[in-house]
């Protein structure tokens, strides 16, 4: 019998042939149904008396569990509010546990695709891994782990010594705490009804929190290979992709967010040039990867809010704490798209060829999470007489596990809730589920003559 490594709460064994069936399940329905149970059982941990000030539906309560397992941050109460300490500690756990468990069920997932498929695919998934070697991808783990502890560790002692004297040292400890589990996993959860407004013009809170949700959101295989070279002449063609596009995307997406909101009173237009300059940055970089905010959402003009959807779609690193169809897939459309302009034959990147099954991927992931997005745009609009920009917005945010909302989870039919709870398990499962899928072959044995069809 050949053991695998655990996730973070599941044992998956893999038996090999015998005269007794055993029952067996993939890595897909593992990651499912882990999800499943992490979210029933936490729910059904906030709904006890103890967990909340008072008593909350149990619709509510699983929504939070949802949210917070799907590392999303969507809230249809007040978290800060509603929760007692054990409420909290119970929500802090669950974002833990969805964020650093889903990298580990991750790592896993690709081990076990090394382990049904051919030489080639498991070529394919050590690359992914950024690893030469599959059995180093259990030490990649525990690497992993004490990383997000550090980071978490940092992020904590910056923030209570930042709120010492606003708070008192246990509080102040306590939400530096809360706020790094939730920052570092991209969760989004805050402890206040309106995020971190209320600290648009504090540089430690916008940087550290930044900082935590970014690293967390590059991926767990860009974070191992910068540890392991330390040079960047010897980081990988991923890794460096990765960290291009994320700072240009940030420094890009900062200048348009500023330029869009400078002058709306409702948002920028009353704040400090120091301010605004910081509070440009942070709804800049925030909609890719984590849920807070430092201005209110809701009175965002509309072409900013088209513009944080197209950055909710892109998402985070492939096997990060992040959503969306994650930015390397992002990285591949665009290069195809540019050496199908150029006439070329094949699709490269930094003098590097991306095979055609890659690309395939990219675009059988983007297709599947297009259409995911309308049919949600399609029932919510059904169910909720609401402005179209605040329920595609809703819907891209679940989707892409990203938090950001106009203000209209609790506005919702309960129905439309359940179809919110759908969405942020899809979105958290679906991505790695879709492509262990399109990795397994399945090839035809018969080829079929050729024929054109109209494009464009």
């Amino acid at each position: 019998m050949k053991q695998w490594l655990p996730s973070f709460f599941m044992v998956y064994t893999r038996a090999r042939r015998s005269q007794h069936k055993r029952f067996k399940a993939g890595p897909p329905v593992v990651l499912a149904g882990g999800f499943f149970v992490l979210i029933l059982f936490g729910g059904l941990l906030l709904k006890l008396p103890f967990a909340t000030v008072e008593p909350i539906s149990w619709l509510d309560s699983f929504f939070t569990a949802a949210s917070a397992v799907t590392v999303t941050g969507l809230v249809v109460v007040d978290t800060g509010q509603t929760f007692t300490f054990f409420g909290l500690s119970v929500i802090a756990i669950l974002i833990q546990m969805g964020g650093i468990g889903f990298m580990t069920f991750a790592i896993l997932a690709v081990m076990s695709m090394g382990g049904n498929i051919g030489i080639s695919y498991q070529l394919v998934a050590k690359e992914a891994m950024q690893q030469t070697s599959l059995k180093n991808i259990a030490k990649t783990a525990k690497t992993v782990f004490f990383l997000a502890v550090i980071v978490e560790l940092l992020g904590t002692v910056v923030l209570t010594v930042t709120w010492w004297s606003e708070f008192g040292f246990w509080r102040a400890l306590g939400e530096a705490a809360f706020y790094s589990i939730s920052a570092f996993n991209n969760a989004g959860f805050g402890l206040s009804a309106n995020s971190l407004s209320d600290y648009v013009g504090s540089i430690p809170v916008n940087l550290v929190v930044t900082f935590m949700f970014i690293i967390g959101g590059l991926g767990f295989s860009v974070l191992m290979n910068i540890f392991e070279q330390r040079r960047w002449h010897q980081f990988s063609v991923y890794t460096r992709s990765i960290l291009i596009a994320t700072l240009v995307i940030n420094l890009l997406s900062a200048f348009i967010f500023w330029l869009l909101e400078h002058s709306n009173p409702n948002t920028l237009g009353s704040l400090s040039t120091l301010q605004q300059t910081l509070a440009s940055w942070f709804q800049a970089t925030t909609p890719r990867t984590a849920g807070f905010n430092t201005i209110d959402i809701g009175e965002l003009r509309e072409p900013t809010s088209m513009y944080i959807m197209l950055l909710m779609f892109i998402g985070g690193g492939s096997m990060s704490t992040g959503g969306g169809i994650k930015l390397g897939t992002f990285i591949v459309l665009m290069m195809a798209t540019y050496a199908f302009l150029r006439r070329r034959e094949h699709v490269t990147l930094m003098q590097r060829s991306i095979e055609q099954q890659m690309v395939m991927k990219a675009l059988a992931v983007s297709m599947i999470t297009l259409l995911i997005a309308f049919l949600g745009i399609f029932f919510l609009m059904i169910l909720n007489p609401l402005p179209f920009i605040d329920i595609s917005f809703e819907v891209l945010s679940a989707l892409a596990t990203v938090g950001l909302s106009r203000g209209i989870t609790a506005e919702v039919t309960e129905l439309s809730q359940m179809l919110l709870i759908v969405l942020m398990f899809v979105g958290r499962v679906g991505p790695l589920t879709l492509v262990y899928f399109l990795t397994t072959p399945n090839r035809r044995r018969v080829r079929f003559p050729k024929t054109e069809v109209q494009v464009g």
